[in-house]
C-alpha cells in the first residue's frame, strides 16, 4: 500500500476516512471529560491519543482536523467560548500536524522505537504548549501566580514523559489493526 491518504482514491474511501475522523474526534471529547484533575492547573487525560492515531494513520491534515474539532467541542462543552479558547486548542492541532507530518514522511510505516519517539515528543510538546496556554490564561483572567508555571512544570513534564512512554508502547498493535481495517498506512 502506498501510504497515501485513502481519501485520494475514491469517494467510498473518503467517506470511510471522514467517518473514522469523526469517531476519533468524538473520542477526544469523551476522553477530555474522563480526565483526572489535580487542582486547577493539572489534568491527566488521554484526549490526545485519538488525535495522534488520526495523524499516524492518515497524516497531518486529519490529525489537525480531529484535534481542532475534538478539542473545540470539549472546550465549548466545558467552558464555552472564551478569549483563550484558541490557545487551549492550539497544542493539540500542532501535535496532530507534527505527528502526521512525521508519519507521512516515513510513508506511514513506523516501528516500535519510532512510535515511542513520536509519542514522547508529542506529549512533551503538548505539555510545553499547554503551560504557555496556562500562563496566558492566568494573566488574562487574573489568577497568575509564579508557582502555577514554575511549581508545576516538573510534575507536568514527568507526567507527559510517562504518558508518552505508555502510549508509545501500546499504540503499535492498535495502529496496525486500524491500518488493516482502513486499508491505509502501516503493514
Amino acid at each position: 500500500m502506498s501510504g497515501k491518504s485513502i481519501g485520494t482514491r475514491d469517494g467510498r474511501n473518503r467517506t470511510q476516512q471522514m467517518t473514522v475522523d469523526a469517531i476519533l474526534a468524538a473520542m477526544a471529547v469523551v476522553l477530555g471529560f474522563t480526565s483526572i484533575r489535580i487542582g486547577d492547573v493539572m489534568k491527566i487525560s488521554l484526549e490526545d491519543f485519538p488525535i495522534l492515531v488520526a495523524a499516524l494513520i492518515y497524516g497531518p491534515v486529519d490529525g489537525m482536523i480531529v484535534a481542532g474539532v475534538g478539542i473545540f467541542l470539549y472546550q465549548l462543552l466545558s467552558y464555552g467560548i472564551t478569549a483563550t479558547t484558541a490557545l487551549w486548542i492550539l497544542p493539540f492541532v500542532v501535535v496532530g500536524f507534527v505527528a502526521g507530518l512525521y508519519a507521512k514522511r516515513s510513508n506511514f510505516n513506523n516501528n516500535k522505537k519510532q512510535l515511542l519517539i513520536v509519542f514522547l515528543v508529542c506529549e512533551i510538546l503538548i505539555c510545553l504548549l499547554n503551560t504557555g496556554a496556562i500562563y496566558a490564561d492566568s494573566k488574562i483572567y487574573g489568577y497568575y501566580y509564579p508557582t502555577i508555571i514554575t511549581g508545576m512544570i516538573a510534575i507536568r513534564m514527568v507526567t507527559a514523559i510517562g504518558k508518552g512512554i505508555v502510549l508509545g508502547i501500546v499504540s503499535g498493535p492498535l495502529l496496525k489493526a486500524l491500518s488493516r481495517v482502513t486499508g491505509n498506512g502501516r503493514r
